[in-house]
């Protein structure tokens, strides 16, 4: 894994149950690089299916820095000494904990009482990692559907690589795929019970975690880099 397709700065949780926990729900652990399976939440609907395939292939994480292509001449050492860098200048986030959500019909974990500092830390990260990106190709820009964007994230688009970055940036942990609304309430109560144990309180972003994607699009941890400014 010298050279990945693309690369992203994400959190994800330290070794412990709520790691093991995310990782067994989603099945596939980014650390150890292989599917994984845990024992599922209790309440799920019957019939349900597959409501993980999205999130599955990134593994658990909240993205600080999208997945990118590195610009030329950029190997994995490279991008690797950049984000350890910047890790370095940067303080981490304490939060009061984790709460789940729906999010426009998917579920996540979405963080309480840290709004401005997850803001900062966000732009900081996107600022710092920029030139580690190449520029976007037409297809790309066309993949992220820019009619449907707003003109400020349009914007954000062009300058910055991905719509969602700067004031636009919501940081969160996704569970699922976009599900019906018919089902969600009832996996949202059992992914409630399921992950209450683990959940930590306080809730702290004390790394940059680097990913990368393989030829088979699955991500990996790559290096994590303490935030000690």
């Amino acid at each position: 894994m010298d050279q990945m397709k693309r690369y992203a700065v994400y959190y994800a949780p330290p070794e412990g149950d709520f790691a093991s926990r995310a990782a067994g729900w989603l099945g596939w652990d980014a650390v150890r690089g292989e599917m994984v399976s845990g024992p599922k939440p209790e309440g799920l609907p019957d019939g349900l299916g597959d409501i993980t395939a999205d999130p599955r292939k990134y593994g658990f994480h909240g993205t600080i820095r999208a997945p990118f292509r590195p610009a030329d001449g950029l190997d994995r050492r490279a991008v690797e000494e950049a984000v350890a860098a910047l890790a370095a200048r940067l303080a981490p986030v304490t939060c009061d904990g984790l709460v789940l959500e729906n999010l426009q019909g998917f579920l996540a974990l979405t963080p309480a009482g840290c709004e401005a500092a997850l803001l900062e830390l966000g732009a900081a990260v996107v600022e710092g990692t920029d030139h580690l990106r190449a520029p976007l190709t037409e297809a790309e820009i066309a993949r992220r559907r820019p009619e449907r964007l707003s003109p400020r994230q349009r914007e954000l688009l062009a300058r910055w690589g991905y719509p969602y970055v700067m004031e636009e940036f919501r940081f969160h942990l996704t569970l699922t795929d976009r599900l019906a609304a018919e089902v969600a309430g009832p996996v949202a109560a059992a992914l409630a019970a399921y992950f209450a144990p683990v959940l930590p309180r306080p809730f702290e972003i004390a790394e940059l975690c680097l990913f990368g994607e393989d030829a088979a699009g699955r991500f990996h941890l790559l290096s994590r880099h303490a935030l000690t400014g």
